[in-house]
């Protein structure tokens, strides 16, 4: 039988201090990777294993989270607990955790601590705002950093009021960029030889995904408005009406556009001295939408996708879960598979984006059961079957 493939990242040790979802988004991408990614979790486990719909009493918001992973219990809060994770600390690569700032320097964990535990050590940090500055202190949660980086002050529709992304977006932005930083950083080591700190706040990630409206805010001094499902900056570039629902139409430059119009036979309307330039089409947004919708509504969605597909303008309909899970593309990029769990049925979750030909990613670990890894990665780290034994009876450790 041949060898499994692995991943790009095998060898590289991950402590995983993290809970809920932009620390665990981070870590299961590292873990995806081939990284041995060890989750040291509290008596009670991440909170997340108790939330969503339960599968068989497995949480299957856990699990779209945390496979590719090893769970060791270990309480933080006494001495022994603390011990146990400097251990570890002192043979791993990587630490990443997404508490509040200073909590690691209360665990006596601090920068300096770090260092002389384990020069090597890259320590990668998420929080809501950045370990400087007058928030500092202050809890974040996504909504918040939806509200507080901008980002829903400009989504919503025109004249009605700001309107939050529905997925998670800043924890999985923070969870993204804390994955690179970790990348960036082993490759530095590979130079230095020492570990350094990388943090990403929630807030600062998900503002610079609006590199484009602040740009524009830089320029002008105006405030983006909310424009719903049109693009800010060009038009038309939105959904539009057919017979049978509506189909999005991303006309990005006047070519695009041009084939866009023929395929409509309003080809015209680029030579229309009322609409030759974006400009004025963006100030007549409302007379092109009607007259948009009045050519396209008289045809089924099908027809429309299949002719503005034909003439390579982007275009796709709006689906809804159920409609992406039964797409034929989805099925062909894998985009669905199973995750094994340690102690249960497998449960479907969402496969790997990021697609490599010759160390692909792969489900190398099932998702954890609470504890299911605490005996052998404490074997790994030296500890004896007797002092194993010691350390779950004191309740500093448990499986």
């Amino acid at each position: 039988m041949a060898e499994p493939v692995k991943g790009p990242l095998e060898g590289l040790r991950v402590i995983d201090l993290t809970r809920v979802l932009s620390g665990p988004f981070c870590t299961m991408i590292l873990g995806d990777l081939g990284a041995d990614v060890i989750k040291i979790e509290p008596p009670k486990g991440d909170p997340v294993r108790a939330q969503g719909t339960m599968t068989d009493g497995h949480s299957g918001y856990f699990a779209g989270f945390n496979r590719n992973k090893r769970s060791v219990v270990l309480d933080l809060y006494g001495e022994e607990g603390k011990m146990v994770l400097r251990r570890l600390l002192a043979g791993a690569d990587v630490l990443v955790e997404n508490f509040r700032p200073g909590t690691l320097d209360r665990m006596g964990l601090d920068p300096g601590a770090l260092k002389a535990l384990n020069p090597r050590l890259i320590v990668a940090s998420v929080n809501g705002y950045g370990s400087s500055g007058p928030y500092v202190d202050r809890p974040a949660f996504d909504f918040i950093a939806q509200a507080m980086s901008g980002f829903m002050g400009v989504n919503g529709e025109p004249g009605g009021p700001p309107m939050r992304a529905a997925a998670p977006i800043s924890d999985l932005v923070a969870g993204i960029y804390a994955a690179l930083g970790v990348l960036a950083a082993v490759i530095g080591r590979e130079r230095t030889g020492q570990g350094q700190a990388v943090e990403v706040a929630m807030v600062n990630g998900l503002l610079s995904l609006m590199a484009y409206l602040s740009s524009e805010y830089f320029a002008t001094d105006a405030v983006p408005q909310r424009t719903g499902n049109d693009h800010p900056l060009v038009y038309p570039y939105g959904l539009f009406r057919c017979a049978d629902g509506q189909v999005a139409v991303a006309n990005s430059h006047d070519q695009i556009l041009q084939r866009f119009l023929d395929t409509l036979d309003l080809g015209w309307v680029m030579a229309d001295p009322r609409y030759d330039t974006n400009r004025k089409r963006m100030a007549a947004r409302e007379e092109l939408r009607d007259l948009i919708d009045s050519r396209m509504e008289g045809r089924s969605r099908d027809h429309w996708l299949a002719v503005l597909n034909a003439a390579g303008v982007p275009c796709g309909m709006v689906q809804d879960l159920a409609q992406v899970f039964a797409d034929p593309q989805i099925a062909a990029q894998q985009m669905v598979i199973e995750a094994p769990l340690q102690d249960g049925p497998a449960l479907k979750v969402l496969g790997f984006p990021i697609k490599l030909d010759a160390t692909p990613c792969a489900v190398h670990r099932p998702v954890p059961k609470l504890g299911g890894g605490t005996r052998q990665v404490l074997v790994e780290a030296g500890y004896s079957q007797d002092e194993i034994a010691a350390l779950i009876a004191s309740g500093a450790a448990a499986e």
